[in-house]
């Protein structure tokens, strides 16, 4: 009997992360994941109890990120699949209008808290050889549009940082810049409004997504995916 795959998934409280744990789950593997909100990351837990594992960790501390890698390494065990997909998004205006503070949260939790996960995660991975890591881009990684300037730099760094860390990972690994398409979030609502309804929800997006993320191999290493 083949060992369940363990997944380690930030930002597990809401929009994709929340559906995309169910669909995991779904999928027999084995979720360890973390969130910002107590009360989300507390339901989490009783809807889905051990193995599975929730815990509140802010991406953006170093120190926090470096002991949830290690309780989850002595506990759960080493990730197959390391998927940084806690983002957020800086509200509608023209660069000039958002302030220092505003830019510098988008920043810190959309690239230098994937980093710090990497930073914390990644050499287990590395010492058995084996894995794959999952970096949340976007479109807006890709290309961009008006007063999302700060996410779109976001992504693009996402991108980058993921190509970088490919070819630095030893053979039989994978690291992938995955963008997942439109999906009607509460961070797509804040762009794009109602509109935003007019997209596929997160629950059915997951369940396109979630096949195709446990089926990247060593063979996707640096290439720039898309969920389909």
């Amino acid at each position: 009997m083949s060992r369940k795959k363990i997944v380690v998934l930030t930002g597990v409280t809401r929009g994709l992360g929340r559906a995309m744990t169910e669909q995991f789950i779904a999928h027999d593997c084995i979720v360890a994941g973390c969130g910002r909100t107590e009360k989300e990351v507390a339901a989490l837990r009783k809807q889905f109890p051990a193995p599975h594992r929730f815990d509140v960790v802010d991406v953006t501390k170093p120190a926090l990120v470096e002991q949830w890698a290690k309780v989850l390494n002595e506990t759960v065990g080493t990730a197959d699949f390391l998927i940084n997909n806690a983002a957020i998004i800086n509200r509608n205006a023209p660069l000039w209008e958002l302030s220092a503070e505003e830019f510098d949260r988008v920043i810190q939790v959309n690239v230098c808290g994937i980093a710090n996960v990497i930073r914390a995660f990644v050499p287990a991975m590395v010492q058995l050889g084996t894995g794959v890591v999952v970096n949340f881009s976007s479109g807006w990684g890709r290309s961009t549009s008006p007063e999302v300037a700060p996410y779109c730099a976001s992504k693009y760094a996402v991108e980058g940082l993921t190509q970088a860390l490919a070819q630095e990972l030893p053979s039989g690994m994978a690291a992938v810049p995955l963008n997942p398409g439109i999906i009607d979030t509460e961070m797509l609502r804040s762009c794009f409004g109602g509109s935003a309804g007019g997209y596929i929800k997160p629950e059915e997006w997951a369940k396109r997504a979630v096949p195709f993320i446990l089926g990247l191999r060593a063979s996707k290493n640096g290439q720039s995916l898309t969920v389909q």
